[in-house]
């Protein structure tokens, strides 16, 4: 136990991270229970270490996948923590906990501790399982995303922007640009950003070791953060690779399972439970059309990388279109439920139309379409209901 309270405070005294993500200040983190979940490498971690180092608080931090959990579970860890005088647990990558039950362990913490205040951070795939709903009257749920281009902003200029709301893009963005471009050349700032700015390590890497780093995130979904939710063999993983280098050929596109499930050799619905897996793992994006049931098991609409560092990894950011449909896809998703539109690009709360282009394009594929929308590159300021693209960077 001793060792692990060493580790905690190395990591912890160690830490030099002083800006706060968005999610920061949206924790209420009196709660009893809190969870961050989210996609490897976005930033949780990072978090949860924040809130322990300056809070001042009686706090300790652990990995679950150490090897001190093979032989001891959290309980003990929140007995031994209380009974010393503890108040706070902070306990990281819960899905990798080695033992089946992690989540009737912080209910037993949850009921027998009142005192005790847990925060713990799983994977994005954990919503694949029960185990999140069998702690839902007693844990408060947050998701953390990677960096939007306004947090890429202000961790590279320390200019302190504030997010915007969507209502606002659509009504007041060339004034909203315009104040924004008069103090920086956004353009080359958008395209560094869409290059390697969604993880925050990137302040750390090369733009080569950032790409290397992305796809070893990407293997470790497939490797390790899907067996840890679900059980798969090998031969699947196997098969799930493929998946991505026959998608990375060919998106965004609309799927047709016949000839996926061909190269691939696997069966139509082994094939819908791989784009379920991936998705849940932020590898990609599945978009469905806004006419389709909910609880009727139909193929995407459309199929998307969940965001433009993904198709560096894998060697596609050259790509325009697909890398500004990838991030377009990525902001609008904070706001609402995004659906694949039949006219224009994406549908928003079955509300909003956008088209997504290069600084030329026009209106003629949503021409006379309600609260209808271009988003265009490689422009500063829009006018009327054109927008310029790098502006949704700024919704969170």
């Amino acid at each position: 136990m001793e060792r692990l309270y060493e580790i905690s405070a190395r990591l912890i005294e160690s830490l030099d991270a002083p800006l706060h993500r968005y999610l920061y200040d949206a924790i209420v983190w009196s709660d009893r229970l809190i969870m961050i979940k989210g996609a490897r490498g976005v930033g949780k971690t990072t978090m949860m270490k924040q809130r322990c180092k300056e809070n001042g608080e009686k706090g300790v931090y652990a990995s679950l996948d150490q090897l001190f959990f093979n032989d001891h579970t959290i309980v003990e860890l929140a007995d031994y923590h209380y009974k010393h005088g503890g108040t706070h647990l902070y306990l990281d990558e819960v899905h990798r906990y080695p033992r089946p039950n992690w989540e009737q362990e912080l209910k037993n913490i949850y009921d027998s501790y009142p005192d005790l205040r847990v925060v713990f951070t799983g994977s994005s795939l954990l919503q694949l399982n029960s185990k999140i709903a069998d702690l839902s009257r007693r844990v408060a749920v947050y998701e953390l995303r990677g960096l939007s281009f306004r947090e890429y902003l202000n961790f590279t200029g320390n200019y302190g922007l504030s997010p915007v709301t969507l209502s606002d893009i659509l009504s007041n963005h060339r004034a909203l640009a315009s104040k924004i471009t008069s103090s920086i050349r956004v353009i080359g700032e958008f395209e560094k950003y869409l290059k390697m700015g969604y993880y925050p390590f990137f302040m750390d890497s090369s733009e080569f070791t950032y790409a290397q780093r992305v796809e070893r995130l990407v293997l470790s979904v497939i490797d390790i953060d899907i067996p840890a939710v679900t059980a798969i063999e090998y031969e699947t993983q196997l098969k799930l690779k493929k998946l991505l280098v026959v998608l990375a050929e060919q998106v965004p596109f609309v799927p047709n399972m016949t000839n996926l499930s061909r190269d691939v050799e696997v069966t139509r619905n082994q094939l819908m439970k791989f784009f379920t897996l991936l998705s849940e793992g932020a590898i990609i994006r599945t978009l469905m059309d806004a006419t389709t049931q909910p609880k009727r098991a139909s193929k995407p609409e459309k199929i998307l990388f969940d965001n433009p560092s993904v198709m560096q990894a894998l060697g596609i950011i050259n790509k325009a279109g697909t890398v500004r449909e990838s991030y377009v896809a990525s902001m609008l998703s904070y706001t609402g439920k995004l659906f694949a539109a039949k006219e224009g690009d994406f549908l928003l709360d079955r509300t909003y139309l956008f088209e997504v282009g290069g600084k030329g394009k026009g209106f003629s594929q949503i021409a006379d379409k309600p609260n209808s929308y271009v988003i265009a590159d490689n422009i500063e300021t829009g006018i009327g209901n054109k927008i310029p693209m790098w502006l949704l960077g700024f919704l969170y």
